[in-house]
């Protein structure tokens, strides 16, 4: 990573506030999507053959594989969004950042005659190759838009990601791809920042997540009741082709 000064001292009471008055909000997504949640959503989603495979023989544990697996993806995503704002605050706070219009950049600001352009994602491993060479296009895109109005603006795009570790930042010149501790200290300028952020986050957890363990309970419950209604066979066993055709016939 470059050399770089930071327009003003980073403090991290700013950070522990904004994380207490805004992580509500994850928790409140999390929470309504799983009182929207549909049985059938859940069962066209997920691969029916790899539950099959698994050797799961009851209702309520088919219901409780299915939705996990479900939960756990979408919940990546949301918190994944949510530490983006939490980035692009920081960097706010610290560089004088703003969240870009342009299409597929999440974060400018300028630095040492430089304007960077960051891509944020939750983790390292987020994309197949059409993903990434979408995203190379979306750079380019935006340099070519940014250097309309300033022919000589040099511009660096930075594929920034909330956690992991990744050796090699350079890819090829096109863009850098900076890491967990390497990402939080480039949007910030302070090399711990991504451990400060740790204790914060688990502000109000234990009650927000006996709030979440009510309403997931009552879905697992009306979830094995609707699935044994609809998948089940007279005998009680799993009616697995009726499955794999909700799920896949055309």
């Amino acid at each position: 990573m470059p050399n770089r000064k930071k327009l003003e001292k980073f403090n991290l009471s700013d950070v522990v506030k904004y994380v207490e008055d805004n992580i509500g909000d994850f928790h409140k997504i999390r929470i309504d999507s799983l009182d929207k949640l549909k049985l059938k959503t859940v069962l066209k989603k997920k691969n029916p053959y790899l539950f099959k495979a698994k050797y799961i023989l009851t209702s309520e544990a088919i219901v409780k594989n299915l939705t996990d697996a479900h939960i756990s993806s979408h919940e990546e995503t949301i918190f994944g969004a949510w530490l983006e704002g939490l980035a692009i605050y920081i960097n706010e706070k610290v560089y004088g950042g703003k969240k870009s219009g342009i299409a597929g950049i999440d974060l400018e600001f300028d630095l040492d005659g430089i304007r960077y352009i960051v891509n944020i994602k939750s983790g390292p491993s987020w994309g197949n190759g059409s993903q990434i060479n979408k995203m190379i296009s979306e750079f380019n895109a935006a340099r070519k838009t940014l250097r309309t109005s300033n022919s000589k603006l040099n511009v660096i795009a930075i594929n920034g990601c909330c956690y992991g570790k990744e050796k090699n930042s350079d890819r090829k010149g096109i863009y850098f791809k900076y890491c967990g501790q390497k990402f939080w200290e480039f949007i910030s300028g302070d090399s711990k920042l991504y451990l400060d952020i740790i204790e914060p986050l688990g502000h109000k957890a234990k009650e927000k997540n006996d709030e979440y363990q009510k309403s997931y309970s009552k879905m697992i419950n009306k979830f094995t009741l609707e699935f044994s209604k609809e998948f089940c066979k007279a005998d009680g066993s799993i009616d697995w082709e009726k499955i794999v055709i909700l799920n896949s016939a055309i």
